[in-house]
């Protein structure tokens, strides 16, 4: 059997078990109420205006201005356990994150405690959730230092009775059950707006742009924040007290915030932990900020933004979280793939910068995770750094993901093991530990200027995931089509530093990228990337395309990689996780450099040159030594590359193709001589078009 009759047949197969598994994904999406992005532009019912951009904090000072709503909780030991924890910060400092190490001046220091003890004498809560209850739009919520539980909401029901009746198609609640029981699984539920007119489209819109029965603010503009120094003075705890920043869990409710329809919404300065499945679950908003924050030890993710716009996040660290510690999913797609109408200019829906996320099964995640800025950040000690990918579940829109930029970001030693019996860490998603990144079926995303290093399996990742291992044969999955594949195009990665530290130091990663090479998948380029002084950038396959720096992404095309496209079927469709399995994902990658390493993923007699998946790459030496079975995979691709549409217009010009029988004989007399090896054949094959086209 030839080696391409072998690679159709194992892309058939990876399609066919995803299928009859019910496998949508190695991360398989949470079950939300079908959502709808909102109104890109602000509502001004309210003053100022909600939404259409991301608010702007107030100062804590300021909530005691004249006229300020503020509404104050606090506990009886509020202001010992705030002195306590000034004067630690005047000795040794704060942390806002582990790499973010700051001190506190004795004037700051002054003002902080004056403000506090102002707040405390107009303390008129114990519990968040009655203060947010009383609180209005362009309100302000102020919780001083203390340890919160809200033993009020974690005696309310989870999954009561009475709220069945609200249960849509999905599963889910519909806003107006969030709204009527908003304690059955929320800790803290922010409901920004009421319900409005009729019932949620179940099932739901084929157009998931504007809320289709969206209700009038009451909780437009609401700034909560803790009072003391830094995020560990404010707790929220949703599970075991007892067990601190770490686990066990113990978890009392599913979400420990619920920030709901509530645009304009500011969070500052609180740590959020032990929630069963969400820390910070912000969900259908136009315009938040989540500042100077904290998210530990959350079943699933320690934050969660799902259908949103306008969008900030930074000042973070999130650990220990089963899933990732952050997860932006389904944000608006106002970058490639946008629809003009309602996003009429390119611009990123939302951005997460200044943030470490750490010891989690992934340090971030983001399904149909679309137009997401990421820069700044430090992704380390997780299984898998970083994945953007469109494994989607009913109620999800944004399908292809697309158009995020992730730059300026720290992707490094990223090789903890949460499969292994003892961890505190109770993964819910397969993925390759030692991996910095993954793109799974993401489209047009760029990632560049980053450092990548000490990654023991291996750097990024970029492969398909064919519309049929989505959606298989149901119809709830917008832009899903089975009979296509739509996902893995036009990604780009270049000027990132691999195998070396910010500061220099080497520390190489197993491979520095690998490809799957899918079949027909075009654009996906790689250039300027730079290793250590004195070694190269690696890769599987060896030869990735370039695109001559990008200035031609149509000449990558993928012909398969036998090898990679394996992994991905045994890892997928093998139902133990266990270390030591099928799958080499489960097992801690010998660091590289140690004696008789074999790459992950890879056997000794693999061949990296197998196929280099680029037009750019495919010469004439190739051309004499491949089977014809290949030759013919080679040809029907370029004819299907060369004789595409120029331009987009419907009068647009068609590009020259040859036969079958015309290329074979340029490439077969072209390539004789013995100097023609390295002829390029997509060059040879371009000026036979188009002299042929003037004939």
């Amino acid at each position: 059997m030839s080696r391409a009759t072998s690679r159709r047949l194992l892309t058939s197969s990876l399609i066919a078990c995803l299928v009859v598994l019910g496998l949508t994904a190695p991360a398989q999406a949470h079950i939300e109420r079908p959502s709808y992005w909102p109104d890109p532009k602000p509502d001004c019912s309210v003053s100022p205006c909600a939404g259409g951009k991301v608010p702007t904090a107030r100062t804590l000072a300021s909530a005691l201005q004249p006229g300020s709503r503020t509404h104050v909780v606090c506990q009886s030991d509020s202001l010992t356990r705030l002195r306590a924890s000034i004067d630690k910060a005047r000795r040794a400092g704060y942390y806002i994150r582990p790499h973010d190490h700051r001190k506190l001046g004795k004037a700051e220091a002054d003002a902080l405690w004056k403000t506090n003890k102002a707040l405390f004498a107009r303390c008129s809560f114990h519990e968040i959730q009655a203060a947010v209850t009383a609180s209005g739009n362009n309100d302000r919520v102020v919780v001083l230092p203390g340890v919160y539980t809200e033993p009020t909401s974690r005696k309310a029901l989870t999954h009561d009775p009475a709220c069945k009746q609200y249960e849509l198609l999905s599963g889910a609640y519909s806003y107006l059950g969030e709204y009527r029981c908003q304690n059955d699984a929320n800790l803290i539920a922010v409901m920004g707006r009421t319900p409005g007119a009729g019932k949620d489209p179940d099932p739901p819109l084929v157009d998931r742009h504007g809320i289709p029965n969206l209700g009038s603010c009451i909780r437009c503009n609401l700034q909560m924040e803790g009072s003391g120094v830094g995020a560990d003075d404010v707790v929220v705890d949703a599970g075991r007290v007892a067990s601190g920043n770490g686990g066990p869990r113990g978890s009392a409710k599913d979400v420990a915030l619920r920030v709901d329809r509530a645009d304009g919404f500011v969070l500052r300065n609180m740590n959020v932990r032990h929630a069963n499945e969400h820390g910070i679950y912000v969900l259908e908003t136009d315009g938040y900020l989540l500042d100077r924050f904290k998210a530990y030890y959350s079943g699933e993710y320690g934050v969660l933004t799902f259908v949103e716009d306008h969008g900030l996040i930074q000042n973070c660290e999130a650990a220990g979280s089963g899933d990732s510690g952050l997860y932006p999913g389904a944000g608006a797609k106002t970058s490639a793939g946008r629809d003009t109408k309602w996003y009429p200019a390119f611009r990123y829906s939302q951005e997460i910068r200044y943030c470490d996320s750490h010891h989690n099964t992934s340090g971030y995640s983001g399904t149909d995770g679309s137009a997401t800025h990421v820069d700044h950040n430090n992704f380390y000690g997780n299984s898998l750094g970083f994945t953007t990918d469109v494994f989607t579940a009913a109620g999800h829109p944004g399908f292809p993901q697309q158009g995020d930029l992730v730059e300026a970001n720290n992707f490094y030693s990223n090789n903890y093991n949460p499969y292994l019996p003892g961890s505190d860490v109770s993964p819910t998603v397969p993925v390759p530990v030692g991996t910095a990144l993954w793109i799974a079926g993401g489209n047009d995303n760029v990632v560049r200027q980053n450092h990548i290093y000490d990654n023991w399996r291996r750097g990024p990742m970029l492969f398909s995931s064919p519309d049929a291992a989505v959606c298989g044969n149901r119809n709830d999955i917008p832009g899903c089509n089975p009979l296509t594949v739509s996902t893995s195009y036009r990604n780009k990665f270049y000027g990132n530093t691999m195998g070396v530290s910010p500061t220099g130091t080497v520390a190489p990663n197993g491979v520095d990228f690998w490809w799957d090479a899918f079949p027909g998948n075009t654009g996906n380029c790689w250039w300027g990337n730079k290793a250590a002084p004195g070694k190269k950038v690696t890769s599987s396959p060896a030869n990735l395309p370039d695109c001559y720096s990008g200035r031609a992404p149509w000449l990558s095309v993928g012909f398969g990689n036998l090898s990679n496209e394996a992994e991905l079927l045994t890892c997928i469709t093998q139902d133990t996780r266990a270390p030591g399995g099928a799958c080499p994902w489960y097992t801690t990658p010998a660091k590289p450099g140690t004696a008789n390493r074999t790459a992950p993923g890879k056997t000794a007699a693999a061949n990296e040159n197998e196929e280099d998946g680029s037009l750019s790459h495919v010469d004439c030496l190739w051309w004499k030594t491949v089977t014809p079975a290949q030759r013919q995979h080679m040809l029907d691709v370029m004819r299907q590359v060369f004789g595409a549409r120029i331009g987009s217009s419907d009068h647009a010009a068609i590009g020259g193709t040859l036969t079958d029988e015309q290329a074979t004989t340029v490439f077969g007399n072209a390539c004789a001589p013995a100097y023609a090896t390295a002829f390029k054949l997509y060059k040879l094959y371009n000026h036979a078009a188009a002299f042929m086209a003037k004939r």
